[in-house]
């Protein structure tokens, strides 16, 4: 082949697979994901939920200290039920670092001992199936119980989360994976540490607005992704 051809195909953008939701109402339609850029996003989730935690355990620490000086300082003036409701309430935050450096420890526990599933999602009739980064088996929601996807930017980029119907849990019908501690950890985050999303947008192989309408021609309608 000559040096012009070579240069002209190398000037050429790459073709991208995209797909369609599918004809078939049997064929399901599965997103696949980006290794490197899933590897690349734990290190970052890594980071921030380890800096949400010091930033609680500096402010549980903080109050802890105030109240027993409170105690020792103003013996006698009656402001120890104050001190001790102000303890009360700062011990969970201090447990919330706890919590956050053992789920952390599980998760890397997992991440040595298994392979990343090359499927981030996939969409049918019978429901909406989703590889969590970190959970030992995929969660599974039929529809009724789902909402969709959320997509917002976090940490400068784009993330989707999972949208449940109000008063779903893992207990309602229909519904399998969502008591694992990984999937909690972006479900329903703890409030005092920002959400770092369940699936990073570059990291899917299947652009945002193709899942929106695959979702919403396998739910009915019902499940769309939310901007």
């Amino acid at each position: 082949m000559s040096e012009d051809g070579d240069t002209s195909q190398q000037g050429e953008s790459p073709e991208v697979d995209v797909q369609v939701p599918p004809r078939d109402p049997g064929a399901p339609f599965v997103v696949g994901i980006d290794r490197d850029a899933v590897v690349r996003r734990r290190e970052v989730v890594r980071t921030v939920e380890r800096r949400g935690a010091w930033i609680t355990l500096a402010i549980g620490v903080v109050g802890i200290v105030a109240a027993i000086y409170a105690l020792l300082a103003f013996r006698g003036s009656g402001m120890w039920p104050f001190a001790i409701l102000l303890i009360l309430a700062m011990i969970p935050l201090v447990l919330s670092t706890v919590m956050v450096y053992r789920l952390q420890a599980e998760r890397q526990q997992w991440y040595a001992s298994n392979e990343l599933q090359p499927v981030a999602m996939r969409m049918s009739l019978k429901g909406l199936e989703l590889a969590c980064d970190g959970a030992a088996y995929p969660v599974v929601l039929q529809w009724h119980a789902v909402r969709g996807f959320r997509q917002q930017k976090l940490l400068g980029q784009y993330v989707l989360d999972l949208d449940l119907v109000p008063g779903v849990s893992a207990t309602t019908a229909g519904v399998r994976g969502l008591d694992q501690a990984p999937v909690r950890s972006v479900v329903k985050p703890n409030p005092l540490l920002r959400p770092t999303g369940l699936f990073l947008v570059k990291a899917l192989d299947q652009p945002v607005h193709i899942i929106d309408e695959a979702m919403k021609h396998f739910s009915g309608g019902t499940a769309q992704v939310r901007r």
